[in-house]
């Protein structure tokens, strides 16, 4: 079984961030108030080949939160864990705190 995945060309590899469900005191929150689609990127592609053969590289690096849309991307498992690969073009933008 495969241990990394190295996406191809301008492919982004993330991992969703899971919302809490409760708060430190223990109420428990609805499922709509903790909806933000976003995501770690645990891996990125070298990037796109443009007409003339030149690497367009890919905005994002590993490490980055991104917000993701709500549908799209493909689902990957791998070690018992979830991730999805999107095209760098579909990726909303960057998160920061």
């Amino acid at each position: 079984m495969a241990r990394r995945l190295i996406p191809t060309l301008n492919r982004v590899l993330v991992e969703k961030i899971l919302p809490p469900s409760k708060t430190t005191a223990g109420i428990l929150l609805p499922e709509k108030s903790t909806k933000l689609n976003s995501g770690r990127v645990v891996a990125v592609g070298p990037g796109a080949i443009d007409n003339e053969g030149k690497t367009i590289p890919v905005p994002f690096k590993e490490g980055d939160t991104v917000l993701l849309p709500e549908f799209g991307g493909t689902q990957v498992k791998l070690a018992e864990k979830e991730f999805h690969l999107y095209r760098d073009e579909d990726i909303l933008g960057t998160l920061h705190e």
